[in-house]
């Protein structure tokens, strides 16, 4: 598909490879060892105002832990001055008081992950204790906020709790709360080489991820496809470049033209699991995750 056809409508921004938690499932395989990368604020502030310029419309900042990067304040409010619309996906630990004021005045939007209603479960989970009470309290500050959130429930392990973290999230008040299971991809795969076929056969379509270093994926989980890098090629070349259609030909291959399917759920802030979609992508197919979650009992809007 042509880049004329193939608008670039949303991107992944990967802010920081650094996590104050250590999940086992974690499909960019961040950590407390991970570093912000080489990207620096101009060579993002660049990158927004070239997405801008292509026509996206929402942006999501992403990590590792985005809250642990120093300048996520400034690129949000950089992004915000562009049009742009804005989600951060955090584990909801570490939420200094100046974020919360730049995530009301930006009109931005939260997606994080739970594990469990259970603070034991929760943080064996992420290997970092008093993570639930820490994400459980932020959940409920968001909402006080009138900040708009999205809960995404992952299967891990067996016996986890996934019907009671999703049934807890909607207790508290959580509108959209979607559900998927572990996907090998980084520490999840356990030393396994990534395939296309793992994925979900969306990469590349209006969707891009931007790394630490500027390298550009298809997709987060497809971030062994890169398809250039920010800091050497502007970002519409990449998107229009000889690279860019070699992988979504490999993708396919695979998975055959024209495959909408918008899974996993918990990372797109355009998709729960049995919601609309908003502006960008104007297709939705979701598919059954197969955690035991229910989506269509869990994921519509309230």
């Amino acid at each position: 598909m042509s880049a004329a056809r193939n608008l670039l409508k949303f991107a992944w921004l990967e802010v920081t490879g650094l996590c104050n938690e250590f999940c086992d499932h974690c499909y960019a395989a961040s950590s407390p060892k991970g570093t912000h990368g080489t990207m620096t604020v101009p060579d993002w502030k660049n990158t927004i105002d070239q997405l801008s310029t292509m026509g996206a419309r929402d942006v999501q900042f992403i990590g590792g832990e985005p809250t642990l990067y120093p300048h996520l304040r400034e690129l949000i409010e950089h992004a915000h001055g562009t049009g742009l619309a804005i989600e951060v996906f955090s584990n909801l630990t570490h939420i200094r008081d100046e974020l919360w004021e730049t995530f009301t005045t930006c009109g931005v939007k939260l997606a994080t992950s739970y594990y469990s209603d259970s603070a034991e479960d929760h943080d064996a989970v992420t290997q970092l204790r008093g993570s639930h009470k820490r994400t459980r309290a932020n959940v409920e500050k968001a909402l006080s906020l009138d900040i708009p959130l999205r809960g995404g429930v992952v299967a891990v392990r067996e016996g986890q709790r996934v019907q009671e973290a999703a049934r807890d999230l909607t207790a508290l008040g959580v509108g959209t709360v979607g559900g998927d299971r572990t996907r090998a991809f980084g520490r999840a795969s356990q030393g396994a080489a990534p395939t296309i076929a793992d994925l979900c056969g969306h990469c590349a379509h209006e969707k891009c991820a931007i790394g630490p270093t500027g390298d550009v994926w298809p997709c987060v989980l497809g971030r062994f496809l890169t398809i250039g890098n920010v800091r050497e090629t502007p970002l519409a070349d990449i998107w229009g470049g000889a690279r860019m259609a070699t992988v979504t030909a490999d993708i396919a291959a695979v998975h055959g033209e024209g495959v909408q399917s918008c899974t996993p759920p918990q990372f797109l802030p355009m998709c729960g699991p049995c919601g609309p979609c908003v502006p960008s992508v104007g297709h939705c197919d979701p598919r059954e995750a197969g955690t035991g979650v229910e989506a269509a009992s869990i994921g519509a809007p309230a």
